[in-house]
């Protein structure tokens, strides 16, 4: 059970014995929610997520460092770690009046780090990639739109086979992808998301969703034309990257608890179905 769930529950100060006595009460609750067991090859993968997430937030703060260094020498570097990677060895190279030797050294530490930061990325990469093509249920998934071996991996070690949640609803909520309510008084009040449950997962969907909005000649391919068309006549960028987040981790959810790869359907299709 989720620690939250159980504190209600908890009389008095803090001790193992009230602690339990809360877990005992609180187990009992017919609306108590549980979190399911791992397996040993769901926590074998998502330790691999883990410590590819912490290389990549290492890499990004080295790159930024290095971007700082050079912003305060006058040297402004486009955004992007290519654009970066491929003009830091002239930048390197320039007269000692822009950047003392001091400086030079420094950078090109940093820059050695980022090299072998890269390379230790690309291993866990490539790893989760091969155990991601001999799962079924990844493979189902990355037929998702914007769903990759990252994305299909890390669903499958954080829900296995998605038998902890009743509907595609339940799974997008505990992604934090639902707006948070403040209802009172018969009035349905809703904000920004939650931003609860997983945060790594939350995040690739997210990022999920910005790729598949960035290339709008595949929007007919995965049936998602027509809402995404209708979408943005009504929501900011922002808001429809995330409305198209929940949308595809519902479709994820349904994928890998129905054991059916995902089928696009067209307006051609919808149309002959109704008539």
């Amino acid at each position: 059970m989720p620690a939250k769930y159980v504190r209600p529950y908890s009389k008095g100060q803090k001790n193992d014995f009230k602690d339990a006595e809360a877990i005992a009460e609180a187990v009992q609750r017919p609306t108590m929610k549980f979190v399911a067991t791992k397996t040993a090859e769901q926590l074998d993968l998502q330790a691999l997520h883990r410590v590819r997430e912490r290389l990549v937030s290492q890499r990004t703060g080295i790159i930024n460092q290095i971007r700082a260094f050079l912003l305060e020498r006058g040297i402004a570097v486009r955004q992007g770690q290519r654009f970066l990677r491929a003009q830091l060895p002239t930048i390197l190279a320039t007269p000692s009046d822009v950047l003392s030797p001091r400086m030079v050294r420094v950078i090109e530490d940093l820059a050695c780090d980022w090299r072998r930061l890269d390379e230790r990325i690309k291993g866990l990469s490539s790893e989760i990639a091969t155990l991601a093509k001999q799962d079924t249920g990844c493979e189902r998934l990355m037929s998702v739109p914007g769903v990759g071996p990252i994305i299909s991996s890390a669903m499958v070690a954080a829900i296995g086979a998605g038998d902890g949640f009743s509907k595609g609803r339940d799974f997008a909520a505990w992604l934090g992808l639902v707006p948070k309510q403040m209802s009172t008084g018969d009035r349905t009040i809703l904000g920004k998301i939650s931003k609860r449950g997983n945060r790594y997962l939350r995040v690739l969907f997210v990022q999920a969703a910005w790729v598949v909005l960035i290339k709008p000649k595949s929007w007919e391919r995965h049936g998602l034309k027509a809402w995404i068309e209708a979408a943005k006549k009504r929501l900011h960028h922002n808001v429809l990257a995330i409305a198209l987040a929940n949308k595809l981790a519902r479709i994820a959810w349904s994928v890998l608890a129905r054991g059916r790869a995902f089928e696009a359907r067209t307006n051609a299709e919808v149309a002959t179905q109704s008539a």
